[in-house]
């Protein structure tokens, strides 16, 4: 075989795997119908900077000046109106809260591949605006994430001691575990994942570990709270179990029966256990 087809061979095989990693990214994620207005809560519209030069759209819901603050991370391939029903909870609780719009999602600025680490990125980057806001005298963060939003809220904990604690639901570990699962499932061979990550390693820069969310729990001084369902399907729970393992320490998991990936906050009991856990490590002082 010559050289000149070994070129072409390559080149087809590195169109075939761009291919199949832009059609593994495609999601829909447009922007939100309804504000927290619908629910009679105030609320400011924000643009929020990141390091590439794009921005985030955010709603900044403010309560006292003196209040944690928590910031709202949604999942993967929704937007900020995700997290409306913890906006409707948490807010008459007393909490200043910031909710957003992950790059490549809603109303944010577009990029090529985002990543747990593309929004932990972007947590990291409403963590330095809420430190610069003028308007808040308490230091004390919080983060609820879900699912990809969760890991990357576990993820920043580990690079920002500015976060006092976390709740999670449905986090991930490792997103080569979740894709191992997702390839698993539709019946492709293990050998061709192996082979897309370290393509999507050299052609890309992809660092798995680098981003991996439990590779941050032993850092963290933050006390999270990780719930996930019984009968998650999307992110399994071995890798709670991965995530407790981690950092026994700092991580405490409730397992919600008969519940899977989205709709734990349905569970009875789901906002009187998140409610404790935020009352015992960021109270809001009664006036």
């Amino acid at each position: 075989m010559t050289v000149f087809w070994v070129l072409i061979i390559v080149v087809v095989f590195s169109f075939a795997l761009d291919y199949g990693i832009a059609h593994m990214y495609a999601y829909d994620s447009p922007p939100h119908r309804h504000t927290p207005e619908k629910f009679g809560i105030s609320f400011e519209e924000i643009e929020i900077p990141v390091a590439d030069g794009g921005s985030l759209y955010g709603w900044w819901m403010p309560n006292s000046p003196d209040a944690p603050t928590l910031i709202l991370v949604h999942g993967w391939s929704r937007n900020l109106e995700r997290m409306m029903a913890y906006i409707r909870k948490l807010y008459p609780q007393g909490y200043n809260l910031l909710a957003f719009d992950a790059r490549n999602h809603g109303s944010s600025t577009v990029i090529k591949h985002p990543t747990v680490g593309t929004f932990t990125e972007d947590v990291l980057a409403v963590l330095d605006y809420i430190s610069g806001n003028e308007r808040i005298f308490s230091q004390e963060i919080g983060l609820i994430g879900l699912s990809i939003g969760g890991g990357a809220s576990i993820a920043a904990t580990g690079q920002d001691e500015r976060v006092r604690a976390a709740v999670t639901v449905g986090a991930m570990s490792h997103p080569i575990k979740v894709m191992r699962g997702q390839f698993a499932e539709k019946g492709v061979p293990r050998f061709v994942g192996t082979l897309l990550f370290g393509y999507m390693r050299l052609r890309h820069g992809l660092d798995f570990e680098k981003i991996a969310p439990e590779n941050y729990l032993p850092n963290t001084e933050a006390e999270i709270f990780l719930i996930h369902g019984e009968n998650d399907e999307t992110i399994p729970l071995e890798q709670a179990n991965d995530l407790c393992a981690a950092n026994p320490e700092k991580t405490r998991l409730w397992i919600v029966p008969q519940k899977g990936h989205s709709d734990c906050h349905y569970h009875p009991e789901f906002w009187e256990k998140v409610g404790a856990f935020l009352n015992e490590n960021l109270p809001v002082e009664q006036g």
